[in-house]
């Protein structure tokens, strides 16, 4: 969207926009569906302008179903990931949301992950030349937004982040080197749902960057755990992987968020009003999928809210 603004002369409208994603039979044909729902919009209405106010969170430089190891988008300066292009989105969107009074927060970039073609080396002295010049142009376009940083490996790991290490040459992540200290957050992303052991999940969790949450961190830190999520379509919600988590995070007094709201997709990698049984809401959003999920996530948000 911000290449369009800034290299082509302007936003493109909704109804373009499910043109272009779904065809010219059944872009229409939803985009009126959206019309009927959401009569504010209209035909000209642009995507930047349609009144819906979230975290932001960058995912990908060229649109797909995110993530994968190949898809050019993957570390900084592959394919699809031009960095200046990159941070000139983040400024802008951080100015621009300063008309906003419920923007919270912005994410710099989603699963950063191994596998570029070409660009730069994947270790964390690339990570720290490159998020820190974005930290700052995101601080300096809108002082009041927390800043959300992730980690490598489909962002799942923030250890020498939380700890202070040595990240190559020298380089050093310090809380204490920013004037803006209280706006950073760290996240992390975890889909083990194979996962038989509580005590090793939260031993890797804790290790792999949840200890910024605690007294003895070099940098103590607020840190989300900003996807998780499992099947609606079973009991996949009493095995170990959910209620680890669901321990775990009031335990730990930390936030978290759950992936996917969304019971089904305008498309996904081609398929046109695919099911997403992964979604919290059933297919046409009217009901929840499983409401006997659902009564042990309420639970999890209790205690959450009690910490």
């Amino acid at each position: 969207m911000i290449d369009n603004i800034k290299d082509n002369g302007g936003d493109v409208t909704i109804q373009n926009t499910f043109n272009k994603a779904l065809g010219t039979t059944n872009g229409p044909k939803v985009y009126q569906q959206v019309i009927k729902n959401n009569p504010q919009f209209n035909e000209k209405t642009t995507r930047i302008q349609q009144g819906i106010y979230v975290h932001l969170d960058n995912h990908m430089s060229k649109g797909a179903w995110c993530c994968g190891s190949g898809d050019g988008n993957t570390w900084f300066g592959d394919t699809y990931f031009n960095v200046n292009n990159w941070k000139r989105g983040l400024q802008y969107m951080a100015e621009h949301g300063k008309q906003w009074p419920n923007l919270i927060s912005i994410g710099l970039r989603n699963e950063l992950r191994s596998g570029a073609k070409n660009g730069l080396a994947y270790n964390w002295a690339t990570w720290y030349d490159q998020v820190i010049p974005a930290m700052n142009l995101v601080n300096q376009a809108n002082p009041d937004i927390l800043i959300f940083l992730s980690g490598l490996d489909y962002d799942t790991k923030m250890e020498p982040i939380a700890t202070g290490a040595d990240l190559g040459s020298g380089k050093k992540f310090l809380l204490s080197n920013f004037k803006y200290a209280n706006k950073l957050v760290l996240e992390l992303h975890n889909y083990q749902s194979d996962a038989t052991n509580c005590g090793s999940m939260e031993s890797g969790l804790w290790n792999n960057g949840f200890r910024a949450t605690g007294t003895q961190a070099t940098n103590i830190m607020p840190v989300v755990l900003t996807e998780f999520g499992f099947s609606q379509a079973g009991n996949d919600y009493t095995k170990t992987y959910a209620t680890c988590i669901k321990k775990l995070m009031p335990q730990w007094k930390t936030g978290w968020t759950v992936w996917v709201l969304s019971g089904s997709y305008y498309i996904r990698s081609g398929t046109q009003d695919y099911e997403e049984t992964w979604g919290l809401l059933n297919h046409d959003w009217s009901a929840w999928r499983s409401t006997a999920a659902i009564s042990a996530l309420q639970g999890m948000i209790d205690a959450s809210l009690k910490g």
